[in-house]
């Protein structure tokens, strides 16, 4: 099935796909796989409204119900998972397992959603009068705008919504312009579900394909109860004051400058297996990357021996081939960023192997690169940084709280690991005083998330959590209600009034 089966397939006709404006491009080759009509501010202002008509009706849905509907969409993904996994490997470069896995995420998070949808359950709270009952309930909070990147094209927006629909509330998407093929191949199995389902308000899903204009508006608007953002720190200190000025909600998924401790106990194997995928895997464009390696001195020759052999002969190619481990950089952009920062890091007195670009003879317009390791004398400012690509920052230790030290002294606080078989270190490095991040792992690196736990970060990250766990309180409004079924009408504290 070529390119253009391939959408059609999802019901993309060749209106909406050679509408213009919009020029869609594969990082592949760099081929332009279509040419898309942007969104304005009116159409984000006609979608918000639309979806807060349809949350004055979903929100009197029972929740079990607004449930069937998620189950439903995981059916379409389940059916759809190759395709939709192809279609992410054409526009956002992932290897063929990577994109298939991320459809199966999507796949995970609507069971969990389906379950949830039955246990959006409060407390109940003694209280202090008698003949009185306290609890909490949670309702449905409203319209959600979605903001999503390249990296993970359809993931997180369905972290996001499967979750906010089993909660009561519309979805309005606004996926990366980078990657909007993918975004309306979801919409469009969305809308299958929906006709199986039969009785949905119109509304409920709906996707802003465009860059900034129509983003702005999905920020600004006081009907968007919630807006789910995943980017670049930069971006977040934008949205997020904006929201807050307004006195909405936010959820901001940002940068992530993820390191691994590899102690002197731990199995060499394992940690260079795990270090591999995290930072080599999707060309080094997860958040969750893995862009520090801190190693103590005594294994460091020993485990480096390993890595440049595994980082010289890993495969770079055309993601769609079976052998292919690295594919393309998103972009140029993406390019010149790695570039830039080999040239901060060996100004910095790093030594750099790796990181040249390939197959350039062959596509001149797509971006490969060998994946970089950059040994450095110490955390300085480039290593400080986030850089979206695949840069692997070695730095050597002695104690175990100078790991620690560097591992925290960094802005951003998404995902951490260590590889140790010490209990004391696994144990320190979990706890109070070790890392800081919103999601630390012994014995397993630190890129990919299983959706049971809450998935964010702190500090610079953001913040935010969303998946599993209960990230779900997120999308609802909470009220604390108090019963009396007294004849009495005592006040709390003991007050005596009047």
């Amino acid at each position: 099935m070529d390119t253009q089966d391939l959408l059609h397939a999802f019901g993309l006709d060749a209106g909406t796909l050679q509408a213009g404006g919009l020029p869609v491009r594969s990082p592949i080759d760099g081929a332009i796989l279509a040419d898309l009509r942007p969104h304005g501010a009116d159409d984000a202002r006609r979608m918000i409204d639309r979806a807060h008509q349809a949350f004055l009706a979903w929100r009197q849905v029972p929740a079990p119900r607004r449930g069937e509907l998620v189950r439903l969409l995981g059916e379409e993904l389940r059916a759809h998972k190759q395709a939709l996994g192809r279609l992410v490997t054409l526009e956002a470069g992932k290897i063929a397992a990577e994109g298939e896995g991320e459809v199966q995420e999507m796949i995970d998070i609507c069971d969990f959603a389906v379950g949830l949808s039955r246990q959006l359950h409060g407390l109940t709270i003694a209280s202090e009068r008698p003949g009185h009952r306290m609890m909490e309930t949670w309702h449905p909070l409203g319209v959600v705008g979605v903001i999503s990147a390249f990296n993970f094209p359809v993931a997180v927006w369905s972290w996001n919504a499967a979750l906010a629909l089993v909660c009561g509330d519309p979805v309005v998407w606004k996926p990366s312009e980078k990657t909007p093929l993918t975004a309306l191949a979801c919409q469009a199995l969305f809308r299958r579900a929906l006709a199986r389902f039969g009785d949905a308000p119109d509304g409920l899903l709906q996707v802003l394909v465009g860059a900034r204009e129509p983003g702005e508006v999905l920020v600004d608007d006081p009907r968007v109860a919630l807006v789910s953002a995943t980017g670049s720190t930069r971006m977040g200190r934008e949205v997020g004051p904006r929201v807050a000025r307004r006195f909405g909600r936010c959820l901001l998924e940002l940068g992530g400058n993820n390191a691994l401790i590899v102690a002197p106990s731990a199995d060499l194997d394992m940690a260079a297996r795990a270090i591999l995928f995290g930072a080599i895997g999707t060309a080094g464009q997860r958040c969750t990357t893995t862009r520090r390696l801190i190693v103590h001195a005594s294994v460091a020759d020993a485990l480096l021996a390993r890595l440049k052999a595994a980082y010289a002969s890993a495969p770079v190619g055309d993601p769609r081939d079976p052998g292919t481990l690295v594919g393309p950089l998103i972009d140029q952009a993406a390019y010149d960023a790695m570039r830039a920062a080999l040239d901060q890091a060996r100004a910095q007195g790093g030594t750099v192997t790796g990181g040249e670009r390939l197959l350039a003879d062959r596509h001149p317009d797509a971006w490969y690169v060998r994946p970089a390791l950059a040994e450095m004398p110490g955390q300085t400012d480039v290593v400080r940084h986030e850089t979206f690509a695949p840069i692997l920052y070695v730095l050597r230790y002695r104690d175990f709280d100078e790991a620690l030290a560097l591992h925290n002294d960094v802005p951003q606080g998404l995902s951490s690991a260590i590889f140790t078989t010490d209990l004391r270190e696994a144990e320190a490095f979990l706890g109070a005083t070790g890392s800081d991040c919103g999601i630390a792992n012994v014995n397993i690196g630190t890129s990919g998330a299983e959706i049971g736990g809450a998935f964010g970060g702190e500090k610079e990250t953001g913040g935010g959590r969303e998946s599993g766990s209960d990230a779900w309180r997120a999308y609802m409004r909470r009220a604390t209600n108090t019963i009396n079924y007294s004849r009495e009408l005592p006040l709390a504290q003991g007050i005596r009034f009047g």
